[in-house]
């Protein structure tokens, strides 16, 4: 499975990116730089990501860090499934 390939699809279907996830690199920012990814989207990304990916994200796993890059999502991700 290509982790970042996926995650990026689920951006892509969660925040109406119309495939701009795809050129994600790993320091490809997102919290405050992807207009789309809101608060409230933030939450429909976690719950996609655990859907996709079949991990469950803890609270306190998640923060600000966590959503900082596209890397660091896919650090989360990947932390999650190793």
């Amino acid at each position: 499975m290509d982790i970042r390939k996926e995650l990026a699809i689920v951006l892509d279907d969660v925040l109406a990116l119309g495939g701009r996830a795809a050129g994600f690199t790993d320091g490809t920012a997102l919290l405050g730089a992807v207009p789309e990814l809101d608060s409230m989207a933030v939450v429909g990304v976690i719950a996609a990501i655990e859907e996709h990916f079949g991990v469950y994200l803890a609270d306190d796993e998640i923060d600000g860090s966590s959503f900082a890059t596209f890397g660091s999502l896919v650090a989360l991700v990947e932390g999650k499934l190793s």
